[in-house]
């Protein structure tokens, strides 16, 4: 059975564990090996994740399949806006096509809504395939975007928003 519980600052070592479970099958057919071990340790150091979670403010939660953690997810508020900003969402390999991802989500705009937003955003690969899951739960394409990471890398992303 599924569940969703927010993450404290002890779980972000168990954040990081995941991530780097799940980045080398979401991103090794998309992002060069030197690329996808750079924004590793850019986005899921623990000096990172804690500066996201403590400076930052967004939000963790952490998904389980019978106590088992298989996935999590990050979101904030948009400044000055009634509108969020979901920074991460990921799930397992083997949980994947399960209706996980989409719980998680779920839980992320149930949450963001009683927060008082209106809308949330995303930005996401050009090339992966989660965004056809984005757009299969009501995510349009807004723009296009290059965002430049450092060492040489780009984020070569969609951005897309979901009317709440």
């Amino acid at each position: 059975m599924l569940s969703i519980r927010n993450a404290g600052f002890e779980d972000l070592s168990l954040i990081q564990k995941l991530a780097h479970e799940i980045w080398p099958s979401a991103y090794s057919d998309i992002l060069a090996p030197g690329q996808l071990a750079y924004m590793l340790d850019q986005i899921y150091s623990l000096n990172s994740l804690q500066h996201q979670f403590a400076l930052l403010k967004h939000t963790f939660i952490l998904a389980f399949d019978d106590g088992n953690p298989v996935g999590f997810a990050s979101y904030s508020a948009n400044e000055n806006s009634d509108s969020y900003h979901l920074h991460k969402i990921y799930v397992l390999p083997q949980q994947q096509g399960s209706g996980t991802g989409k719980f998680i989500l779920n839980k992320v705009i149930e949450s963001i809504r009683t927060a008082g937003a209106n809308s949330v955003d995303l930005n996401v690969n050009r090339y992966n395939k989660a965004k056809t899951f984005y757009e299969k739960l009501g995510f349009k394409v807004m723009k296009e975007t290059d965002i430049d990471i450092g060492h040489g890398y780009y984020m070569n992303d969609y951005i897309m928003k979901l009317e709440l």
